[in-house]
């Protein structure tokens, strides 16, 4: 099985930065895709960015093109998030996930592997 980890949480007022990272167990990292999820106290957990297995095709929800990206390094087994321009709506858990590859990647469902989330808090 693989684990995540992210780290790279916590407090930021808004307008800052943050950088999350993830970083996989064992030596199979390019085999999955990788996705950043999110979920606020009371909503659905959502798809905020994905990347493929060598980073050449990435994804990002609508309203954080722009502000976010994510990238990847196969060789530290490490996907990261870097956020600028945070804004309290984007207050929540966020939570890393490996894929293998389908034809459908935006789902909760769509995923395999799950890391334990990392807390995210932007104040006005």
């Amino acid at each position: 099985q693989v684990q995540l980890v992210e780290s790279g949480g916590g407090l930021v007022q808004a307008g800052g930065s943050l950088r999350l990272s993830c970083a996989a167990s064992g030596r199979t990292f390019i085999t999955y895709a990788m996705g950043w999820f999110r979920q606020a106290p009371g909503k659905e957990r959502e798809l905020v960015a994905a990347i493929s297995q060598i980073g050449v095709n990435t994804y990002y929800a609508d309203d954080v093109k722009g502000r976010f990206t994510i990238s990847r390094d196969n060789a530290k087994n490490t996907v990261y998030l870097q956020m600028n321009s945070l804004k309290p709506e984007d207050t929540a858990v966020y939570y890393c996930a490996a894929a293998i590859p389908k034809r459908k990647l935006t789902g909760t469902n769509d995923y395999d592997y799950w890391g334990q989330g990392t807390q995210v808090t932007v104040s006005s």
